[in-house]
């Protein structure tokens, strides 16, 4: 077992029997430290179930779980089992940290998302967004396209796409937001490593 890895699960047909390959599994593994779990017991009976575990058993591993991943029988012994052999970790993150993900890329994305929502396959990667200014409540997010015609079609019918895709992302961002959309065109941005870089890609 790597040192990176807490625990090792070895996952078992309940319908079928024990074979070579699984016998060849357990003899890589330290099975001591080994989690072996049953799966397909909703098709497998319960005098196959017992004659699985017998015959899993003279693998020596930590711990045996009958479970079905379809119905979710005993699923939730296993999880909780596995919960409580993980160990704490290190704190990556001061505690008042609620994301690693800075405030103006959450916003500049949400409003990507947005947009390739609505437009699916029209424009995925013609499109780019940033966060251009920060006054908080006030916050300006430009929509990058590479041509004149995709300007037209981001903004919509008397500004409806702007429109539609400010409320939506509003919605998501704390009470008393005011949020700008801007379009910009920068030609060809995608095929220019400096403005691709630039705009975060």
């Amino acid at each position: 077992m790597t040192r990176d890895v807490d625990i090792v699960c070895m996952v078992v047909d309940a319908t079928q029997p024990v074979g070579k390959g699984d016998k060849w599994v357990s003899e890589q593994l330290s099975m001591p430290s080994v989690v072996v779990v049953l799966n397909k017991i909703d098709r497998a009976s319960p005098q196959q179930i017992m004659k699985q575990l017998q015959t899993l058993s003279a693998m020596g591993a930590a711990e045996y779980f009958p479970i079905s991943a379809k119905t979710n029988a005993g699923v939730d012994v296993l999880v909780n089992y596995l919960a409580s052999r993980m160990p704490e970790g290190e704190m990556l993150y001061p505690p008042t940290t609620t994301s690693e993900t800075p405030e103006e890329l959450w916003i500049a994305e949400l409003v990507r998302e947005q947009l390739l929502a609505m437009f699916d396959d029209e424009l995925p990667y013609s499109i780019a967004t940033r966060v251009t200014e920060w006054e908080w409540p006030r916050v300006r997010c430009e929509i990058v396209v590479e041509r004149e015609s995709q300007k037209g079609m981001v903004i919509g019918k008397n500004g409806s796409i702007l429109k539609e895709v400010g409320t939506k992302v509003r919605s998501q961002m704390p009470e008393g937001a005011f949020l700008e959309l801007f379009v910009v065109v920068d030609k060809d941005w995608q095929q220019r490593p400096d403005r691709v870089e630039r705009l975060g890609y």
